[in-house]
């Protein structure tokens, strides 16, 4: 073996080791320039001799080139979800379901049970053949996912190689640690880019980049716990029961959790979720429940498998978070409909994943029937687990000190009174069109995901121009260049054209796009992509009548005289026609193709394997059928893909018909 040789693969094993230590123990013996400097001279020595390759070295792991698309992958072993239980009775049924099947089969053990956290991320299956790591996939609907090798090889806790040439599968939970959560959001609220909105989500996101660069970036982690596939041992031997198989996985090089324990009674197994939930704002990961599932795996083979879940294990959910923290303040907020909105000023404090300092309080009705004074104890919780919360106050921690809240007289933005508006139940609105709370706010959602989704022109962007007098309105982005934005602070360059492709790419957005972006009070995306569907064109739209809105699906009253009111003023016309004049899109393309989908409602939940959810809900509108962001009685179809959360559980609730990708799909061929 040559020289040569012989100091590459000393340099691998020597990184391979360091960066375990540092990004897996989080313990580093070495400094970051030594690091780098062996890194160097391994990149240097490979690309010297290329054949000494090896995709298992270091420098592999950030060696992909950006996708154009991810490919699909069939699963060995179906990767179900668990079925969720709400309560420590549901636990203890559970319980006696499994002791009454185990004791039906003859069985003369007692079951034991392996408690673990249960992570809050994206689960995936790690494909080894002699060792060597070849593919990685995500869940999707449990049979395909998609690949995303190039991505997981930048998770420095997924090995490479085994400690041993063994043949496996194993699944894991990809997750963004905190502290990298936190560190992301803050550089992107520092770039007024739009912040992630849990850990969670930004693990979901970043693991499905089409350039494994940027997912090398977001410094994701895993955790492995189950085997699905294969031998964990060369001589056969095989383990008999899951925390054995867990401990294997340890000794073979993967990241396996701790904080696990194993418990025959309900009242062991309730300790330790008791114990976890107390533990959970020091962890360093977030979890959103606890797995209890059969440690015996011949117990398992037992048991058997349901459907989509096995029989052998369920999910006990977390109760939605509440917390207590003060209320140092209620401030004002002027939105794009003029529409003034206090927001309660919070001592942080963290809450289902994510640090709060704000909540809504919807109007002053709200804070006089919740008796909130400034300066209160309040109990703060996460609507649907997104939106910040005042639950209640709690008036026996008074010192005397706090006081009432009332809405200001006069606009906080330009100054000019404020009238409460009847027609619009408790709404307290600025009185002043030209207000430039309003301006701001109706650009920011112009730009917003589902109106004109111009990325990357957040709030702090949207005000630097305002103040810059670079723009008035709307119709002003489309005259920008890249020279007028790289004066901006923080704007350089490259960023600024990267602006201005986005706002170039924003003008086929479509038409249901652009009456949804104009801001028009009542109208979402729904009714917007029913007005252009009616009126095909954005000029029809000024010509519409009260009779003939009104005879549109989705359209009452109401909405009929906000389309009607917008367009009764002369700036809003004048808007319109120089968004024409800019070359955006004013008419209805064809969408539909045909109209099998005619009268059902579909919800879509969860993350899709394959499908986007903008492109899942093209799908569906373009055979006639609805998308809706709840789930009623009157819902036709929930598509459900992985980590589907409360929508799911409702639909199972209501008894609405729970399909996946792979339905939805064949439904449309």
């Amino acid at each position: 073996m040559s020289e040569i040789l012989n100091e590459i693969k000393k340099l691998r094993e020597t990184l391979t080791y360091h960066a375990k230590r540092y990004y897996v123990y989080d313990d580093p013996e070495i400094s970051d320039y030594e690091y780098d400097m062996m890194y160097a001279r391994l990149l240097k020595l490979e690309s010297e001799h290329p054949e000494y390759y090896d995709a298992s070295s270091p420098t592999q792991r950030v060696g992909g080139k950006a996708l154009d698309k991810f490919d699909k992958v069939s699963h060995t072993t179906t990767m179900n979800s668990l079925s969720d239980v709400f309560s420590f009775g549901e636990i203890n049924e559970f319980l006696l379901r499994v002791g009454e099947s185990l004791n039906n089969s003859g069985a003369t053990k007692e079951a034991e049970f392996s408690v673990e956290p249960k992570i809050d991320g994206l689960s995936v299956a790690l494909t080894y053949v002699d060792g060597k790591f070849v593919r990685g996939a995500t869940r999707g609907d449990g049979v395909t996912g998609e690949d995303v090798t190039g991505n997981l090889k930048t998770i420095f806790s997924i090995p490479l190689e085994l400690t041993e040439p063994l043949t496996l599968t194993v699944r894991g939970e990809v997750y963004m640690p905190r502290k990298v959560f936190y560190r992301i959001n803050a550089s992107r609220e520092e770039n007024g880019q739009q912040l992630m909105a849990n850990p969670r989500n930004a693990a979901a996101g970043s693991l499905r980049q089409l350039n494994p660069k940027i997912t090398a970036e977001r410094g994701l982690d895993i955790f492995v716990f189950n085997l699905q596939d294969g031998e964990l041992y060369a001589d056969g031997h095989a383990p008999t029961t899951h925390t054995e198989t867990l401990d294997r996985l340890t000794e073979l090089g993967f990241h396996v959790l701790e904080e696990r324990t194993t418990a025959a009674s309900l009242e062991d197994i309730t300790d330790h979720i008791e114990k976890l939930n107390r533990k959970r704002d020091s962890l360093e990961y977030d979890i959103d429940g606890v797995v209890i599932k059969i440690n015996s795996l011949e117990q398992r083979l037992t048991l058997g498998e349901g459907t989509n879940t096995p029989k052998w294990a369920v999910a006990y959910k977390f109760p939605p978070e509440q917390k207590q923290t003060e209320l140092l303040d209620i401030t004002v907020a002027v939105g794009r409909t003029g529409v003034i909105t206090p927001t309660a000023v919070l001592a942080p404090v963290r809450l289902a994943g994510t640090t709060v300092s704000k909540a809504t309080l919807h109007n002053i009705d709200f804070i006089r029937e919740k008796g909130i004074r400034i300066g209160d104890t309040v109990t703060v919780a996460k609507a649907g687990d997104i939106i910040p919360e005042v639950v209640c106050t709690h008036p026996e921690k008074r010192t005397g000190k706090e006081r009432e809240f009332n809405m200001p007289s006069v606009c906080p933005s330009c100054g000019e009174p404020i009238y409460y508006d009847e027609n619009d139940g408790v709404a307290v609105r600025c009185t002043n069109s030209a207000c430039p709370a309003q301006i701001s706010r109706s650009i920011e959602h112009f730009a917003s995901k589902d109106a004109m989704n111009i990325e990357g022109l957040g709030p702090q962007i949207v005000e630097s121009l305002l103040s810059a007098k670079m723009i008035s309105d709307a119709a002003d982005l489309y005259s920008l260049d890249v020279s007028d934005l790289a004066t901006l602070d923080r704007m350089g360059e490259r960023s600024a054209k990267n602006l201005v492709d986005a706002i170039e790419r924003s003008k086929t957005a479509g038409l249901e796009r652009l009456i949804y972006a104009l801001g028009i009070r009542n109208i979402g995306i729904v009714a917007a992509t029913a007005l252009a569907a009616k009126y095909k064109t954005l000029s029809a739209c000024f010509d519409a009548t009260e009779e003939e809105l009104c005879s549109i699906e989705d359209f009452g009253k109401i909405s009929a005289e906000c389309v009607l009111n917008f367009f009764s003023h002369p700036q809003n016309i004048d808007l319109c026609r120089r968004l024409a004049d800019a070359g955006l899109t004013t008419e209805a393309t064809k969408t539909i193709e045909d109209n099998r989908f005619e009268g059902l409602t579909f919800v879509l939940t969860g993350t899709l394997p394959t499908l986007t959810r903008d492109r899942a809900e093209e799908i569906i509108k373009k055979h006639g059928g609805k998308c809706s962001g709840s789930v009623s009685k009157k819902t036709s179809y929930v598509v459900a893909g992985e980590a589907a959360g409360a929508k799911l559980t409702k639909a199972q609730t209501l008894g609405v018909k729970i399909i996946d990708e792979a339905t939805l799909l064949d439904m449309v061929k």
